[in-house]
């Protein structure tokens, strides 16, 4: 083993023993707990469960017919894979690692988001426009709400109250009131909506268009109603949130660039050069660290958030998209989505220190399957 990777193995199990124990005289690391991470893998129809504590592949469980989004449940130990092809939903055992259920859905799913106390899901339809909610517990869709055309995404709004689904055919957001299941509100935006992002205390959603270079602002307090179209680059394609809420990060996809949104003004503070193709990005968080997957250049750029200065790259797989912080934040996982592979960065040295605002260390490489998409984290004790 490295010495970074016996650094973060230390850092991993004393952070684990002081929460658990409330000190540091604890007998050992619990034989139970777990560290996953979960790909799906859209050309073989297969989620990898790779080990983040020994960092290798643990399992390869199959799913539906290509599997996109996936995410996991805060509440219990289960992962949910949504298989766009075969119209469903896989239901993942954690402590297991097999599929324990699928649940149906309508046509082209491409994510599933999750209630605040992990007892529903959100499913958006693109392919019948309309958003499935799935009852976890019994495992069943129990309602489906029409939203309107292309339903390619659904977020949850942090105090749970609101489902925000982007519509790419219409031009617009669908509103859903997460009590009542019903459509609050359809708010038009700007051309072809590909992502939302909504701010921690759930005041606006802010809307990604990737054919009219804009964010469209969306007020979610005072009526559901357009607050702005902000221009920013080419393509925009996902948004990243502040931890703090200061401020939003918009990947513009065809003009290898960074717009920063200052959320209580609605307005551009600044848009910078990043790389080829940027795909997605992620804040530390401490909010200092602007991390952004380079699909074009095979590489990963740090940006210093507050001076505002691009702080260098690390080389990774072939066209890195998704990204993913390990549960204890040492870690940067990238998923190449041509080489197959997940790239694992170090943020940290040896003994333990921050690397920033120096790049991250590449760790290990550890090959995922055909057509990588998505990933999602898990920590947990076993039960078993």
């Amino acid at each position: 083993m490295s010495a970074p990777r016996r650094a973060v193995a230390a850092i991993v199990i004393l952070a684990f023993l002081t929460a658990l124990f409330g000190c540091n005289e604890a007998p050992g690391p619990s034989p139970n707990y777990r560290e996953y991470a979960y790909v799906t893998n859209g050309a073989d129809n297969s989620v990898t469960v790779i080990d983040l504590r020994a960092l290798s592949v643990l399992r390869t469980v199959q799913v539906g017919k290509s599997p996109t989004g996936i995410t996991a449940n805060p509440a219990k130990n289960e992962i949910y894979v949504a298989n766009t092809e075969s119209n469903n939903i896989s239901v993942i055992d954690a402590e297991a690692n097999e599929v324990v259920a699928t649940i149906g859905v309508q046509r082209a799913p491409y994510s599933v988001e999750l209630s605040t106390d992990g007892k529903r899901a959100y499913v958006a339809n693109s392919g019948s426009d309309n958003l499935s909610v799935i009852d976890l517990d019994r495992r069943r869709v129990i309602h489906t709400i029409a939203t309107g055309g292309g339903s390619n995404l659904a977020r949850r709004s942090p105090d749970g109250k609101l489902v925000v689904v982007a519509l790419g055919n219409d031009d617009a957001i669908a509103v859903i009131d997460a009590a009542t299941l019903t459509l609050r509100k359809k708010v038009r935006v700007c051309a072809r909506p590909v992502d939302v992002a909504i701010v921690p205390d759930s005041s606006k959603a802010f809307v990604a268009c990737s054919e009219s270079r804009q964010v469209g602002v969306v007020d979610l307090k005072n009526g559901d109603n357009l607050l702005a179209q902000l221009d920013v680059g080419q393509t925009p394609i996902h948004i990243a949130v502040k931890p703090d809420g200061g401020e939003v990060f918009v990947c513009n996809y065809d003009s290898s660039s960074v717009s920063e949104v200052i959320t209580v003004s609605n307005e551009v503070n600044n848009s910078f050069l990043i790389g080829d193709r940027p795909a997605q990005a992620l804040v530390s968080p401490d909010n200092a660290v602007l991390y952004v997957s380079n699909f074009g250049s095979d590489s990963v750029a740090v940006y210093s958030i507050e001076d505002g200065r691009r702080r260098g790259s690390v080389n990774v797989g072939s066209h890195p998209e998704a990204l993913a912080f390990s549960p204890n934040q040492f870690l940067l996982l990238v998923v190449n989505t041509r080489s197959g592979d997940l790239s694992v960065l170090s943020l940290i040295d040896s003994k333990g220190r921050p690397l920033f605002p120096n790049p991250p260390a590449l760790e290990t490489m550890i090959p995922l399957g055909r057509e990588p998409r998505a990933i999602a984290v898990k920590a947990f004790v076993s039960q078993r």
